[in-house]
């Protein structure tokens, strides 16, 4: 239903910042990308379409979820600590990846590639697991997230603990 939808993305610059303009532009296509097209449902609730605000609160991902003229409607908080692992791994193979396209055979390329897609899956399992009882969305829309959050993450300071 046309309702059941993202129709905005704000990311806080405070808690969020980017880390250069990469960075910048890696979060920008990931917006675009999950506005294009999504499914966005909050659970038990009927006021979309949606905006989505994101900002980071003690290593946590908080989504603060609005109408689109700028309601609350609800706001949760998702670990980052599930993440971890997953982020690591894509971001390792996405860089096998990009140094395989300057020197590897097309077989080698796709080979990683099928494994970049892979884990970029099961990271998108992970995003509609942890929005499970929140929000509903469909494995495009999940995929779509997951690439947003590594985004997120990349522009992030790696500080003690991280």
């Amino acid at each position: 239903m046309a309702e059941h939808r993202l129709v905005s993305v704000d990311i806080d610059e405070d808690t969020l910042a980017a880390s250069g303009p990469d960075a910048e532009h890696e979060r920008r296509v990931a917006i675009f990308d999950l506005l294009e097209e999504n499914s966005f449902e909050v659970e038990g609730k009927d006021a979309g379409p949606y905006a989505l605000k994101l900002l980071m609160q003690e290593r946590k991902l908080v989504f603060e979820i609005g109408t689109e003229g700028g309601d609350p409607v609800h706001t949760f908080l998702l670990s980052m600590t599930p993440f971890r692992g997953v982020i690591r791994d894509y971001f390792m193979i996405c860089e096998s990846y990009y140094d395989a396209i300057r020197s590897s055979s097309p077989h080698q390329i796709e080979a990683i590639d099928m494994a970049r897609r892979g884990i970029h899956n099961e990271g998108s399992d992970l995003v509609a697991e942890r929005l499970e009882g929140k929000v509903k969305v469909d494995f495009d829309t999940s995929r779509r997230l997951f690439t947003l959050i590594c985004a997120l993450h990349q522009g992030q300071v790696r500080g003690p603990g991280r």
